[in-house]
């Protein structure tokens, strides 16, 4: 097994390895490989106590802690997932959204605190249009959106009614 140089670490509180069960259920190529109890006595709490997780999503590896509360997820650092089409995006939006929060422009917080951006793949090709009356009304758009409508997208992109 080749280790990656960068792997995505994210620190919960006490949930990592529901988080990873969550996570894995939702995207295929994922699986979760190890779960660690850290043997030792450790600033974030007796031996056993801190579990390292890692895991797969996609086929990108991530590891993932419960050493108890320091930072809460915030949206400097957010997962993006690209779709093909709006059945994919529906379908991962409505796994990730389960116990958590929606917000606006295709982004939303999962019920851990992690924030991921459901977006269509052809969402950045629209915003960098060279037509950049084309890419104002693609991007006024979906930023009245919650969830992303790649139709009505299309359409303000295109300039017709949806």
């Amino acid at each position: 097994m080749t280790i990656q140089k960068i792997t995505h670490f994210l620190w919960y509180s006490k949930e990592a390895e529901q988080a990873a069960r969550f996570y894995t259920s939702i995207f295929p190529d994922s699986r979760i490989t190890r779960v660690t109890a850290l043997p030792s006595e450790s600033p974030s709490g007796p031996p056993g106590s801190v579990k390292i997780v890692d895991f797969v999503l996609f086929g990108q590896g991530f590891v993932a802690m419960s050493a108890g509360p320091l930072d809460p997820f915030n949206h400097a650092v957010s997962f993006v997932v690209n779709c093909d089409d709006q059945a994919e995006l529906d379908r991962y939006w409505d796994a990730l959204l389960e116990g958590g929060a929606p917000e606006q422009c295709g982004w939303l917080k999962d019920r851990f605190g992690l924030s991921w951006q459901i977006v269509p793949t052809v969402l950045a090709p629209m915003m960098a249009d060279p037509d950049r009356v084309k890419a104002k009304r693609a991007g006024d758009a979906m930023l009245k959106m919650v969830k992303i409508d790649i139709a009505a997208l299309k359409a303000a992109h295109a300039g017709t009614t949806h």
